[in-house]
């Protein structure tokens, strides 16, 4: 009796052990197997905060014989951000300007108030924005104008604000030399629409997604020198693209060494 005692015994221990051993090695098996995630080429940081400009106001905007007119209120064109040392990307020598967009056209960096621009007639989707003279919109809700407008004789006949929620491409754009190469500022511009919980922005550069759900300028680190291709899309929760005008949006940019090799 005694010995059947302890070969009932044994037999369970055994069983035991071999069932703590294969779940063991089933567990390394399933872990081993899962892909690792693939190694990113580009990386994108957050800037640090910026010097604000919390009453800068955009107040007003005209269009007729084909020169634009704004208006705006504490804030200074032409002159340097006190911060745009610090910030080290590219930065404009002729200051703070606006922005000014035409539908998914590249921006135009315009230093007086006053200027005149060629818009073709029809109908157009405008913005304008406040910038610091390193390119970067100025986010507090008051320093920018965003119309769907229609236009002929180099005049706006009728404006309506947008009402959909938009995303306007700004930066990167154009030509980066030398040490501007390193650091390139991404920035985009958002109307009616609040990144989180409903909105992001796709962010594909070149061959790679990058997912942002913070409205904020971002460095772009590691492109490789030559044409680059930025792609900006508004997508909802779940990822898909808004049906929205103007998106997605792609500009190609030029990275070249410092000096840039003659044309």
């Amino acid at each position: 009796m005694r010995t059947l005692l302890l070969l009932a015994l044994l037999a369970t221990f055994t069983f035991t052990s071999c069932k703590k051993k294969t779940a063991t090695a089933d567990t390394a098996s399933t872990e081993q197997a899962a892909p690792a995630a693939p190694a990113m080429k580009y990386t994108l940081t957050p800037f640090a905060a910026s010097t604000a400009y919390p009453d800068a106001t955009l107040e007003s905007m005209s269009y007729k014989n084909g020169q634009f007119k704004f208006k705006l209120s504490n804030y200074q064109l032409g002159t340097q951000t006190p911060d745009a040392s610090a910030k080290m990307c590219a930065n404009s020598a002729e200051g703070q300007h606006i922005h000014l967009i035409v539908d998914s056209y590249p921006y135009a960096a315009k230093y007086t108030a006053d200027f005149p621009y060629d818009v073709a007639d029809g109908d157009h989707y405008l913005l304008a924005f406040l910038s610091r003279s390193y390119h970067e919109s100025i986010k507090n809700g008051k320093a920018f104008i965003a119309q769907k407008v229609s236009v002929a004789n180099k005049g706006i006949t009728k404006a309506e604000s947008i009402t959909q929620p938009m995303l306007f491409y700004s930066r990167p754009k154009g030509d980066y030399v030398g040490a501007d190469t390193k650091k390139i500022m991404l920035d985009f511009f958002l109307v009616n629409a609040t990144l989180g919980t409903d909105y992001k922005v796709k962010a594909m550069i070149n061959d790679e997604e990058h997912m942002i759900d913070t409205w904020q300028p971002y460095y772009i680190e590691g492109l490789p020198m030559g044409k680059n291709l930025i792609t900006l899309t508004l997508v909802d929760k779940e990822g898909n693209k808004v049906d929205t005008p103007l998106n997605p949006v792609s500009r190609e940019i030029n990275l070249l060494p410092d000096p840039a090799p003659a044309q």
